[in-house]
C-alpha cells in the first residue's frame, strides 16, 4: 500500500481530521496546545477553525460541555488535550458531560507508538478513560484516523448522546498516509414508544383528577421543549423539573411549579406527592434529584426515558416507556384531550392557563415567594448579603433570553428555586455529577456557541477558585462574558453541615482570616471588574458588566452563616 509519505500533496492526517470536524459541524475546539498536539494545532490554523486555548485541561471538557448545552440537540465541540496529565485533567468534565448526556469529542493525542509500553512522557493505558466517556477508541491504523473520528462524531450524538475520547498518536497525526473513504452516517434514530404504551399513558394521564409531570435533561436534549408545553397545556398539569429540565418549561408559564432538587420547597414536594398520576420523562430519577428516592412519587407513575434500567430502580412504575421524549410528548399529545390550547394544537404559547393544574402550580409558587421574602426579612440591616437576595437582583439585571450557567456550591440551590430560567437553553448547571468549577468554563462554551446573546456566569468563591485561571482565557480570546462572584470566603455548605451535625464551629472551613478579594484577582487578570456590597448596587453592577465590551466580574460580599437552601425551604413557615 502506498503510505504517501514525503508525498507533500497528500494531507496530513491532522488535516483530514480537523477536515472531518468541519464537513461534520465541528467549528470549535477548546484545549490546550502541547508537543504532541503541535500537528493538529497547524491544521486548526491552517483551516481558520475556532480554536480557543484555555489555562487547565479541566476546563476545556466544561467548556465543550458548556457550547452543547446551549446549543441545538446535535451541536458539539471539540477539545484537544496531551497525553497523561492533561487527559487526566479533563476526565472531570468527560464524566460531568457523561452523566448529562451531553456530546463533545474529545481528541487525546497519544504517544507515539514506537515508544507506547516504554513509559514514554506522559503515557497512561488508554483504557483508563473507558468509564467516563460513551464510548473509547484507540487509532491504530494511520490510514483509519477519519473513520474513527467521523463514528465517533455519530456515536456522540446519537441518543443517548455523550462524549467520545479518541487517541491518536501524535506519530500518525504528523504522517501524510492516505484515509481510508468513509461515507457519512447518520446517527440513528431515538426509539419510537409503541402506539400501545402511548395510549394507556394517555388513558391514564386523560382519567387523572390531579396529575402532575416532571421533565428531566432528556427533554432539552431531545429538542422537546415545546412539545412538553403542549401536553402540560392539554393536561392541564402542574411541571416539576429536574436540576437538568430547569428551563425546559420557562419558569415565567403558570404550569411551571418550580424544581426538583435539595432546596425544593415543602410545598413542592407535597405536590408531587398529592398527585393521583405522574409523568416523568427524560429523566432517570436519580438519587440527587429526589435526595436518594427520599421525596414521594404518585401512586401511579408513567416514567418515559432512553434507558430501561431506569425504570423502576428507585420508584415502582405502573407504565414504564423506553422512547425518545420528543417523539413520545409527540405520540402523547394527540391523544390527550381538554387544556387550554389554539387552533393549530401547538399550546397557548403564553403559558395563560386558568384550570386547576394552574391553581396548583400557583400555590407552590406563592409559598415559595413567601419563602424567599422570609429569607429577606430575616436579615439584619448590617449583616452580608444573602444569595437568595443576589440571585433574584441578578434576574432583574438580566435580559430574559440572556445565557445564564451556574456552578456547584451551596449558592447553586438558591439558584435553582428562585432564578426563573426563561428557555431550555437559558440556564446551565451540572446534574447529578454536581461537580464545581464549572460555572466560568461553561460560560466559555456558550458565549462561543451564542455570539448574539448575554452570558452571565453565576459562580461562589470555592468554584471561582477551582476555575480562576479561566478568567485568563476570557481576558485572551476577547470572550464577552459577565461573571457574578459571590463571595464569602467560605466553603459554606461544608462549614453548615460541619457545625450542625459535627460538632465543628462555626464557618470551620472557612478563610475569612485571609479573605480573598476576587475583583483584584480578576482585573489582574485584565478583566473589568468591580466589588460591591449593598444589595441596591447589584443591580447597577452587573448593568455596567454586560454594556462593557468585554469580559468583566462583578464580585458580591454575602453571608457565610445565611440559610441554607435544604433547610429553609422545609421548615415550618
Amino acid at each position: 500500500m502506498d503510505t504517501g509519505e514525503g508525498n507533500d500533496e497528500v494531507p496530513t492526517v491532522g488535516e483530514a481530521v480537523v477536515d472531518c470536524l468541519l464537513d461534520r459541524g465541528i467549528e470549535v475546539a477548546f484545549g490546550i496546545p502541547g508537543k504532541q498536539t503541535l500537528p493538529l494545532n497547524r491544521a486548526v490554523t491552517d483551516r481558520e477553525a475556532r480554536f480557543v486555548v484555555a489555562r487547565h485541561e479541566t476546563a476545556v471538557t466544561h467548556q465543550a460541555w458548556g457550547y452543547a448545552e446551549t446549543s441545538p440537540p446535535g451541536t458539539m465541540a471539540a477539545t484537544v488535550v496531551v497525553p497523561g496529565p492533561g487527559d487526566m485533567n479533563a476526565m472531570n468534565g468527560l464524566r460531568n458531560a457523561y452523566n448529562d448526556c451531553v456530546p463533545l469529542l474529545h481528541l487525546a493525542v497519544e504517544t507515539e507508538r514506537d515508544v507506547r509500553g516504554g513509559d514514554g512522557i506522559h503515557e497512561t493505558p488508554p483504557a483508563t478513560y473507558d468509564t467516563v466517556v460513551k464510548e473509547n477508541v484507540l487509532v491504530e491504523s494511520p490510514a483509519g484516523a477519519v473513520a474513527a473520528v467521523a463514528d465517533a462524531i455519530r456515536v456522540a450524538r446519537e441518543p443517548p448522546q455523550g462524549p467520545v475520547r479518541v487517541g491518536i498518536p501524535k506519530d500518525v497525526l504528523a504522517s501524510r498516509t492516505p484515509q481510508a473513504a468513509v461515507a457519512d452516517r447518520e446517527p440513528a434514530a431515538p426509539p419510537t414508544p409503541p402506539a400501545d404504551a402511548v395510549d394507556r399513558a394517555a388513558d391514564r394521564l386523560n382519567a387523572a383528577d390531579a396529575p402532575v409531570v416532571l421533565a428531566g435533561g432528556g427533554v432539552r436534549r431531545a429538542g422537546a421543549s415545546d412539545r412538553l408545553r403542549t401536553v402540560v397545556e392539554r393536561l392541564d398539569a402542574p411541571v416539576v423539573t429536574t436540576y437538568k429540565g430547569k428551563g425546559t418549561i420557562p419558569e415565567t408559564h403558570a404550569l411551571s411549579a418550580g424544581v426538583l432538587c435539595g432546596g425544593s420547597s415543602t410545598e413542592l414536594r407535597e405536590l408531587l406527592a398529592d398527585a393521583d398520576v405522574g409523568l416523568v420523562v427524560g429523566s432517570d430519577l436519580d438519587a440527587v434529584a429526589t435526595a436518594k428516592w427520599s421525596v414521594s412519587m404518585p401512586d401511579d407513575l408513567v416514567h418515559v426515558t432512553l434507558n430501561g434500567d431506569d425504570v423502576g430502580f428507585g420508584y415502582e412504575t405502573d407504565l414504564g416507556i423506553v422512547a425518545d421524549a420528543d417523539r413520545f410528548l409527540d405520540a402523547l399529545a394527540g391523544r390527550l384531550g381538554g387544556g387550554v390550547i389554539d387552533e393549530t394544537g401547538g399550546g397557548t404559547g403564553n403559558g395563560e392557563t386558568t384550570g386547576a393544574g394552574a391553581e396548583r402550580a400557583a400555590a407552590v409558587r406563592e409559598a415559595d415567594e413567601e419563602r424567599f421574602a422570609a429569607v429577606a426579612a430575616d436579615r439584619e440591616p448590617d449583616d452580608p448579603l444573602r444569595s437568595m437576595e443576589v440571585v433574584r437582583e441578578v434576574r432583574e439585571a438580566v435580559p430574559s433570553d440572556a445565557v445564564v450557567t451556574a456552578d456547584a456550591g451551596g449558592f447553586r440551590l438558591w439558584t435553582l428555586v428562585a432564578f426563573p430560567a426563561s428557555g431550555p437553553s437559558s440556564y446551565v448547571n451540572p446534574g447529578s455529577w454536581a461537580t464545581m468549577g464549572t460555572g466560568l468554563p461553561s460560560a466559555i462554551g456558550a458565549a462561543l456557541a451564542n455570539p448574539d446573546r448575554d452570558v452571565v456566569a453565576l459562580t461562589g468563591d470555592g468554584g471561582l477558585l477551582m476555575c480562576v485561571h479561566e478568567l485568563h482565557t476570557l481576558a485572551a480570546e476577547g470572550i464577552d462574558v459577565t461573571v457574578v462572584a459571590l463571595n464569602n470566603d467560605d466553603y459554606a455548605i461544608i462549614s453548615e453541615e460541619a457545625a450542625r451535625s459535627y460538632d465543628f464551629p462555626e464557618g470551620a472551613y472557612g478563610w475569612a482570616e485571609s479573605g480573598l478579594d476576587l475583583a483584584t484577582i480578576a482585573a489582574g487578570m485584565r478583566v473589568r471588574a468591580e466589588r460591591v456590597d449593598e444589595l441596591d448596587a447589584v443591580g447597577d453592577a452587573i448593568d455596567a458588566a454586560r454594556t462593557h465590551d468585554g469580559p468583566a466580574l462583578v464580585e458580591v460580599r454575602t453571608d457565610p452563616a445565611e440559610p441554607q437552601a435544604s433547610e429553609w425551604m422545609t421548615r415550618e413557615r
